[in-house]
Protein backbone atom coordinates (compact mmCIF):
# COMPACT_ATOMS: atom_id res chain seq x y z
CA UNK A 1 0.00 0.00 0.00
CA UNK A 2 1.33 3.50 -1.23
CA UNK A 3 1.73 5.99 1.93
CA UNK A 4 -0.61 8.55 2.04
CA UNK A 5 1.74 11.32 3.53
CA UNK A 6 4.46 10.17 0.16
CA UNK A 7 1.70 10.46 -2.15
CA UNK A 8 0.91 14.13 -0.66
CA UNK A 9 5.03 15.10 -0.80
CA UNK A 10 5.09 13.99 -4.17
CA UNK A 11 1.61 16.04 -5.45
CA UNK A 12 2.70 19.01 -3.50
CA UNK A 13 6.45 19.05 -4.96
CA UNK A 14 4.84 18.37 -8.58
CA UNK A 15 2.57 22.03 -7.97
CA UNK A 16 5.68 24.08 -6.99
CA UNK A 17 6.74 24.42 -10.00
CA UNK A 18 3.50 25.61 -11.55
CA UNK A 19 3.36 27.56 -8.06
CA UNK A 20 6.61 29.50 -8.57
CA UNK A 21 5.92 30.06 -11.82
CA UNK A 22 2.35 31.41 -11.47
CA UNK A 23 3.73 33.85 -8.43
CA UNK A 24 6.20 34.95 -10.94
CA UNK A 25 3.90 36.09 -13.14
CA UNK A 26 1.92 37.92 -10.62
CA UNK A 27 4.98 40.33 -9.91
CA UNK A 28 5.26 41.37 -13.18
CA UNK A 29 1.27 42.14 -13.46
CA UNK A 30 1.88 45.71 -12.45
CA UNK A 31 3.85 46.08 -15.03
CA UNK A 32 2.42 44.30 -17.76
CA UNK A 33 -1.06 45.21 -17.45
CA UNK A 34 -0.48 49.29 -18.06
CA UNK A 35 1.37 47.90 -21.50
CA UNK A 36 -1.58 46.00 -22.37
CA UNK A 37 -4.00 48.58 -21.31
CA UNK A 38 -2.60 51.06 -23.26
CA UNK A 39 -0.74 49.09 -26.21
CA UNK A 40 -3.69 47.54 -27.27
CA UNK A 41 -6.56 50.24 -28.13
CA UNK A 42 -3.52 52.02 -29.57
CA UNK A 43 -3.04 49.21 -32.12
CA UNK A 44 -6.34 48.20 -32.66
CA UNK A 45 -7.75 52.53 -33.12
CA UNK A 46 -4.58 54.10 -35.12
CA UNK A 47 -2.83 51.23 -37.07
CA UNK A 48 -5.12 47.95 -37.56
CA UNK A 49 -5.99 49.35 -40.95
CA UNK A 50 -6.87 52.78 -40.64
CA UNK A 51 -4.30 54.39 -42.73
CA UNK A 52 -4.72 57.23 -40.83
CA UNK A 53 -2.43 60.53 -42.12
CA UNK A 54 0.63 60.79 -40.60
CA UNK A 55 -0.05 63.67 -37.99
CA UNK A 56 -2.93 62.00 -36.84
CA UNK A 57 -1.18 58.72 -36.42
CA UNK A 58 1.90 60.42 -34.52
CA UNK A 59 -0.68 62.51 -32.13
CA UNK A 60 -2.80 59.72 -31.21
CA UNK A 61 0.45 57.35 -30.17
CA UNK A 62 1.62 60.17 -28.18
CA UNK A 63 -1.43 60.53 -26.21
CA UNK A 64 -1.31 56.58 -25.59
CA UNK A 65 2.02 56.46 -24.51
CA UNK A 66 1.42 59.76 -22.48
CA UNK A 67 -1.17 58.23 -20.66
CA UNK A 68 0.89 54.60 -20.49
CA UNK A 69 3.52 56.74 -18.65
CA UNK A 70 1.31 59.05 -16.37
CA UNK A 71 -0.90 56.49 -15.19
CA UNK A 72 1.15 54.44 -13.29
CA UNK A 73 3.61 57.19 -12.09
CA UNK A 74 0.88 58.79 -11.01
CA UNK A 75 -0.83 56.17 -9.03
CA UNK A 76 2.20 55.71 -6.89
CA UNK A 77 2.72 59.26 -6.04
CA UNK A 78 -1.17 59.32 -5.28
CA UNK A 79 -1.53 55.72 -3.62
CA UNK A 80 2.23 55.14 -2.59
CA UNK A 81 4.23 56.42 0.48
CA UNK A 82 3.72 59.77 -0.95
CA UNK A 83 -0.23 60.10 -0.59
CA UNK A 84 -0.82 62.65 -3.17
CA UNK A 85 -4.85 63.43 -3.35
CA UNK A 86 -4.11 65.32 -7.21
CA UNK A 87 -1.56 62.82 -7.98
CA UNK A 88 -4.03 59.89 -6.95
CA UNK A 89 -6.99 61.62 -9.41
CA UNK A 90 -5.33 61.83 -12.08
CA UNK A 91 -4.04 58.19 -11.79
CA UNK A 92 -7.04 56.96 -10.93
CA UNK A 93 -9.29 58.75 -13.54
CA UNK A 94 -6.38 57.10 -16.19
CA UNK A 95 -7.08 54.15 -15.07
CA UNK A 96 -10.46 54.14 -15.56
CA UNK A 97 -10.16 55.67 -18.77
CA UNK A 98 -8.10 53.24 -20.04
CA UNK A 99 -9.67 50.30 -19.20
CA UNK A 100 -13.17 51.28 -20.96
CA UNK A 101 -10.89 52.18 -24.46
CA UNK A 102 -9.46 48.72 -23.78
CA UNK A 103 -12.63 46.50 -23.59
CA UNK A 104 -14.34 48.42 -26.06
CA UNK A 105 -11.76 48.56 -28.54
CA UNK A 106 -11.56 44.83 -27.97
CA UNK A 107 -15.19 43.95 -28.46
CA UNK A 108 -16.03 46.75 -31.40
CA UNK A 109 -12.98 45.82 -32.80
CA UNK A 110 -14.13 42.28 -33.44
CA UNK A 111 -17.66 42.39 -33.38
CA UNK A 112 -18.58 45.73 -35.46
CA UNK A 113 -15.80 45.48 -37.60
CA UNK A 114 -17.10 41.61 -38.17
CA UNK A 115 -20.61 42.73 -38.74
CA UNK A 116 -19.74 45.04 -41.29
CA UNK A 117 -17.44 42.46 -43.15
CA UNK A 118 -20.29 40.57 -43.11
CA UNK A 119 -22.86 43.02 -44.39
CA UNK A 120 -20.00 44.44 -46.80
CA UNK A 121 -20.06 47.95 -45.95
CA UNK A 122 -17.26 49.91 -47.09
CA UNK A 123 -13.70 49.01 -47.53
CA UNK A 124 -11.02 47.45 -45.11
CA UNK A 125 -10.00 51.13 -44.75
CA UNK A 126 -13.66 52.40 -44.15
CA UNK A 127 -14.43 49.44 -41.63
CA UNK A 128 -11.49 50.10 -39.60
CA UNK A 129 -12.09 54.28 -39.46
CA UNK A 130 -15.80 53.49 -38.60
CA UNK A 131 -15.17 50.81 -35.51
CA UNK A 132 -12.17 53.92 -34.10
CA UNK A 133 -14.68 56.47 -34.33
CA UNK A 134 -17.20 54.09 -33.06
CA UNK A 135 -14.77 52.57 -30.05
CA UNK A 136 -13.85 56.55 -28.96
CA UNK A 137 -17.78 57.84 -29.07
CA UNK A 138 -18.53 54.97 -26.96
CA UNK A 139 -15.91 55.28 -24.39
CA UNK A 140 -16.62 58.99 -24.42
CA UNK A 141 -20.42 58.62 -23.54
CA UNK A 142 -20.00 55.28 -20.80
CA UNK A 143 -17.11 57.50 -19.32
CA UNK A 144 -19.61 60.71 -18.90
CA UNK A 145 -22.45 58.12 -17.59
CA UNK A 146 -20.17 56.35 -15.59
CA UNK A 147 -18.85 59.71 -13.86
CA UNK A 148 -22.37 61.06 -13.56
CA UNK A 149 -22.94 57.26 -11.87
CA UNK A 150 -20.46 57.55 -9.30
CA UNK A 151 -20.78 60.85 -8.61
CA UNK A 152 -24.57 60.91 -7.55
CA UNK A 153 -26.10 59.89 -4.65
CA UNK A 154 -26.69 56.21 -4.67
CA UNK A 155 -30.28 55.03 -5.48
CA UNK A 156 -32.28 52.84 -2.30
CA UNK A 157 -32.88 49.03 -3.42
CA UNK A 158 -35.61 47.71 -1.11
CA UNK A 159 -36.19 43.85 -0.65
CA UNK A 160 -38.06 41.70 1.47
CA UNK A 161 -35.70 38.63 3.22
CA UNK A 162 -37.52 36.05 4.71
CA UNK A 163 -35.55 34.11 7.25
CA UNK A 164 -37.33 31.07 8.60
CA UNK A 165 -36.10 31.30 11.97
CA UNK A 166 -36.97 34.86 12.97
CA UNK A 167 -39.57 35.38 15.34
CA UNK A 168 -42.60 37.16 14.65
CA UNK A 169 -41.95 39.81 16.87
CA UNK A 170 -38.96 41.03 14.18
CA UNK A 171 -40.86 40.54 11.08
CA UNK A 172 -40.66 44.27 9.54
CA UNK A 173 -37.35 44.72 10.94
CA UNK A 174 -35.80 47.56 8.96
CA UNK A 175 -32.36 47.28 7.91
CA UNK A 176 -30.44 49.74 6.02
CA UNK A 177 -26.66 48.56 4.84
CA UNK A 178 -24.25 51.20 3.52
CA UNK A 179 -20.82 50.02 2.71
CA UNK A 180 -17.30 50.98 0.65
CA UNK A 181 -18.21 54.74 0.98
CA UNK A 182 -14.34 54.55 0.11
CA UNK A 183 -13.97 58.59 1.22
CA UNK A 184 -10.43 59.22 -0.50
CA UNK A 185 -9.26 61.79 -2.88
CA UNK A 186 -11.77 63.37 -4.26
CA UNK A 187 -13.69 65.93 -1.69
CA UNK A 188 -16.97 64.40 -0.92
CA UNK A 189 -18.09 65.61 2.37
CA UNK A 190 -21.04 67.15 0.36
CA UNK A 191 -22.08 63.54 -1.01
CA UNK A 192 -21.57 62.01 2.32
CA UNK A 193 -23.99 64.15 3.81
CA UNK A 194 -26.60 64.00 1.39
CA UNK A 195 -26.24 60.00 1.76
CA UNK A 196 -26.57 60.12 5.30
CA UNK A 197 -30.01 62.52 4.70
CA UNK A 198 -31.19 59.75 2.65
CA UNK A 199 -30.58 57.41 5.08
CA UNK A 200 -32.60 58.83 7.67
CA UNK A 201 -35.43 59.15 5.28
CA UNK A 202 -36.05 55.15 5.57
CA UNK A 203 -36.91 54.45 9.21
CA UNK A 204 -34.61 52.27 9.69
CA UNK A 205 -34.61 49.56 13.28
CA UNK A 206 -30.65 48.96 12.37
CA UNK A 207 -28.47 50.45 10.17
CA UNK A 208 -24.67 49.25 9.46
CA UNK A 209 -21.71 49.90 7.54
CA UNK A 210 -19.85 46.99 6.57
CA UNK A 211 -16.03 48.47 5.89
CA UNK A 212 -13.92 50.23 3.26
CA UNK A 213 -15.26 53.78 4.64
CA UNK A 214 -11.90 55.87 3.36
CA UNK A 215 -8.88 55.57 1.40
CA UNK A 216 -6.46 57.47 4.25
CA UNK A 217 -6.74 57.51 7.72
CA UNK A 218 -9.28 58.42 9.96
CA UNK A 219 -7.17 61.89 9.96
CA UNK A 220 -6.71 62.34 6.90
CA UNK A 221 -10.74 61.63 5.90
CA UNK A 222 -12.35 62.92 9.07
CA UNK A 223 -14.62 65.38 7.46
CA UNK A 224 -15.98 63.49 4.74
CA UNK A 225 -16.76 60.67 7.64
CA UNK A 226 -18.10 63.03 10.03
CA UNK A 227 -22.01 63.20 8.19
CA UNK A 228 -21.64 59.41 9.39
CA UNK A 229 -22.39 60.57 12.95
CA UNK A 230 -25.89 61.85 11.27
CA UNK A 231 -27.15 58.92 11.18
CA UNK A 232 -30.41 57.40 12.77
CA UNK A 233 -31.61 54.12 13.74
CA UNK A 234 -34.41 53.39 16.09
CA UNK A 235 -32.23 50.84 17.86
CA UNK A 236 -28.10 50.41 16.76
CA UNK A 237 -25.49 51.95 14.20
CA UNK A 238 -23.05 49.48 14.16
CA UNK A 239 -20.01 48.70 11.74
CA UNK A 240 -17.15 46.29 11.01
CA UNK A 241 -14.08 46.90 9.28
CA UNK A 242 -13.23 46.42 5.34
CA UNK A 243 -9.92 45.39 3.77
CA UNK A 244 -8.61 49.32 3.06
CA UNK A 245 -9.06 50.56 7.17
CA UNK A 246 -6.03 48.20 7.29
CA UNK A 247 -4.12 50.21 4.58
CA UNK A 248 -4.21 52.79 6.64
CA UNK A 249 -4.40 52.78 10.57
CA UNK A 250 -7.32 50.68 10.64
CA UNK A 251 -7.49 51.14 15.07
CA UNK A 252 -7.96 54.98 14.00
CA UNK A 253 -11.49 54.16 12.18
CA UNK A 254 -12.59 51.67 14.85
CA UNK A 255 -12.21 54.44 17.38
CA UNK A 256 -13.64 57.28 15.13
CA UNK A 257 -16.77 55.86 14.51
CA UNK A 258 -17.08 54.51 17.74
CA UNK A 259 -16.86 58.66 18.56
CA UNK A 260 -19.51 59.31 15.95
CA UNK A 261 -21.88 56.88 17.90
CA UNK A 262 -21.52 53.81 15.89
CA UNK A 263 -20.79 50.59 17.62
CA UNK A 264 -17.95 48.69 15.90
CA UNK A 265 -18.43 45.11 15.93
CA UNK A 266 -15.54 43.36 16.27
CA UNK A 267 -15.85 39.61 16.98
CA UNK A 268 -18.72 40.69 19.01
CA UNK A 269 -22.53 40.41 19.02
CA UNK A 270 -25.41 42.86 20.03
CA UNK A 271 -29.14 41.59 20.36
CA UNK A 272 -31.96 42.94 18.83
CA UNK A 273 -35.12 42.27 21.02
CA UNK A 274 -39.12 42.90 20.09
CA UNK A 275 -41.86 41.20 20.98
CA UNK A 276 -40.42 39.01 22.79
CA UNK A 277 -38.13 37.96 19.96
CA UNK A 278 -34.08 38.17 19.08
CA UNK A 279 -32.02 38.66 16.55
CA UNK A 280 -28.41 38.27 16.80
CA UNK A 281 -26.39 41.12 15.37
CA UNK A 282 -22.79 40.08 14.96
CA UNK A 283 -19.86 41.10 13.14
CA UNK A 284 -16.38 40.38 12.41
CA UNK A 285 -13.30 41.86 11.33
CA UNK A 286 -12.40 41.70 7.52
CA UNK A 287 -10.57 38.24 6.79
CA UNK A 288 -7.64 40.61 5.62
CA UNK A 289 -6.96 41.82 9.52
CA UNK A 290 -4.54 39.10 10.80
CA UNK A 291 -2.23 39.17 7.88
CA UNK A 292 -2.00 43.27 8.54
CA UNK A 293 0.13 42.49 12.32
CA UNK A 294 -2.67 45.17 14.20
CA UNK A 295 -2.41 43.50 17.27
CA UNK A 296 -6.20 42.03 18.19
CA UNK A 297 -7.33 42.31 14.69
CA UNK A 298 -8.90 39.29 13.02
CA UNK A 299 -11.86 37.81 11.68
CA UNK A 300 -12.87 35.62 14.78
CA UNK A 301 -16.94 34.14 14.18
CA UNK A 302 -16.51 31.89 17.09
CA UNK A 303 -15.56 35.29 18.71
CA UNK A 304 -18.38 36.77 17.47
CA UNK A 305 -21.68 34.46 18.54
CA UNK A 306 -19.73 33.70 21.84
CA UNK A 307 -22.40 33.83 24.24
CA UNK A 308 -25.40 34.06 21.92
CA UNK A 309 -28.27 31.63 22.30
CA UNK A 310 -27.70 29.28 19.17
CA UNK A 311 -31.82 29.15 18.69
CA UNK A 312 -31.66 32.54 18.35
CA UNK A 313 -31.39 33.74 14.42
CA UNK A 314 -28.31 35.51 13.54
CA UNK A 315 -27.30 38.70 11.12
CA UNK A 316 -23.65 38.49 10.80
CA UNK A 317 -21.63 41.63 9.06
CA UNK A 318 -18.41 40.44 7.10
CA UNK A 319 -16.70 42.73 4.53
CA UNK A 320 -16.12 40.37 2.02
CA UNK A 321 -18.52 37.80 0.33
CA UNK A 322 -16.06 35.14 0.70
CA UNK A 323 -16.27 34.94 4.41
CA UNK A 324 -19.72 33.36 4.10
CA UNK A 325 -18.32 29.94 3.60
CA UNK A 326 -17.56 30.18 7.63
CA UNK A 327 -21.18 31.76 7.93
CA UNK A 328 -22.56 28.51 6.53
CA UNK A 329 -20.47 26.30 8.77
CA UNK A 330 -21.46 28.16 11.90
CA UNK A 331 -24.98 28.24 11.34
CA UNK A 332 -25.50 31.91 10.47
CA UNK A 333 -29.00 33.15 8.86
CA UNK A 334 -27.76 36.04 6.95
CA UNK A 335 -24.73 37.85 6.03
CA UNK A 336 -24.31 41.27 5.03
CA UNK A 337 -21.21 42.05 2.82
CA UNK A 338 -20.01 44.73 0.02
CA UNK A 339 -16.22 44.88 -1.44
CA UNK A 340 -17.38 43.67 -4.80
CA UNK A 341 -18.45 46.92 -6.06
CA UNK A 342 -20.77 44.72 -8.11
CA UNK A 343 -17.66 45.17 -10.64
CA UNK A 344 -17.73 49.19 -10.95
CA UNK A 345 -16.57 48.82 -14.18
CA UNK A 346 -17.86 46.80 -16.83
CA UNK A 347 -17.02 43.87 -17.69
CA UNK A 348 -14.56 43.41 -14.51
CA UNK A 349 -17.17 41.54 -12.26
CA UNK A 350 -15.63 38.54 -14.26
CA UNK A 351 -12.34 38.87 -12.66
CA UNK A 352 -14.47 39.64 -9.21
CA UNK A 353 -16.09 36.38 -9.60
CA UNK A 354 -12.84 34.43 -9.29
CA UNK A 355 -12.35 35.39 -5.76
CA UNK A 356 -15.47 35.69 -4.56
CA UNK A 357 -18.88 34.03 -4.23
CA UNK A 358 -21.07 36.74 -5.37
CA UNK A 359 -20.78 40.01 -7.07
CA UNK A 360 -24.00 41.62 -6.12
CA UNK A 361 -27.72 41.01 -5.06
CA UNK A 362 -29.48 38.01 -2.52
CA UNK A 363 -27.26 34.55 -3.13
CA UNK A 364 -28.17 31.04 -0.68
CA UNK A 365 -25.27 29.08 0.25
CA UNK A 366 -25.90 25.95 1.99
CA UNK A 367 -29.20 25.06 3.47
CA UNK A 368 -30.00 28.04 6.17
CA UNK A 369 -27.57 30.68 5.46
CA UNK A 370 -28.30 33.66 2.80
CA UNK A 371 -25.94 35.97 1.41
CA UNK A 372 -26.56 40.03 0.15
CA UNK A 373 -23.91 41.43 -1.72
CA UNK A 374 -24.04 45.62 -2.15
CA UNK A 375 -22.63 46.96 -4.80
CA UNK A 376 -21.08 49.47 -2.64
CA UNK A 377 -22.40 53.11 -2.17
CA UNK A 378 -19.22 55.09 -3.31
CA UNK A 379 -16.46 54.23 -5.36
CA UNK A 380 -12.82 52.95 -5.33
CA UNK A 381 -10.37 54.65 -7.42
CA UNK A 382 -11.37 55.51 -10.75
CA UNK A 383 -14.64 58.02 -10.39
CA UNK A 384 -16.83 55.55 -12.69
CA UNK A 385 -19.49 53.13 -12.28
CA UNK A 386 -20.52 51.54 -15.74
CA UNK A 387 -23.23 49.27 -15.72
CA UNK A 388 -22.35 48.56 -11.70
CA UNK A 389 -24.74 51.56 -9.90
CA UNK A 390 -23.93 51.95 -6.34
CA UNK A 391 -26.61 51.53 -3.88
CA UNK A 392 -28.29 51.90 -0.19
CA UNK A 393 -29.80 48.31 0.84
CA UNK A 394 -32.91 48.71 2.85
CA UNK A 395 -33.84 44.83 4.02
CA UNK A 396 -36.61 44.00 5.52
CA UNK A 397 -36.60 41.25 7.43
CA UNK A 398 -39.89 39.01 7.13
CA UNK A 399 -40.98 35.60 9.38
CA UNK A 400 -42.79 33.21 8.39
CA UNK A 401 -44.79 33.81 11.57
CA UNK A 402 -46.02 36.88 10.50
CA UNK A 403 -49.80 37.11 10.74
CA UNK A 404 -51.56 37.26 7.36
CA UNK A 405 -52.98 40.80 6.05
CA UNK A 406 -56.79 40.49 6.34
Amino acid sequence: MTDTSETRSADSAAHEPQQSRLHRLMRYLPLIAPVLLWTVPCWLLLYAGQHWPLPVALGGTALFVLGLITMPLAMMRGHGRRQQDRAAIVGDTLLGAGWVLFTWSVLLGVLLRLTLTVTGVGDGQDRARIVTWATLGTAAVLLAWGYAEARRVPRVRRLDVQLPRLGAGLDGTRVVLITDTHYGPLDRARWSARVCETVNTLEADLVCHTGDIADGTAERRRAQAAPLGTVQATRARVYVTGNHEYYSEAQGWVDLMDELGWEPLRNSHLLLERGGDTLVVAGVDDVTAESSGLAGHRAHLAGALHGADPDHPVLLLAHQPKFVDRAAAGGVDLQLSGHTHGGQIWPFHHLVRIDQPAVAGLSRHGSRTLLYTSRGTGFWGPPFRVFAPSEITLLVLRSPQRPSTP
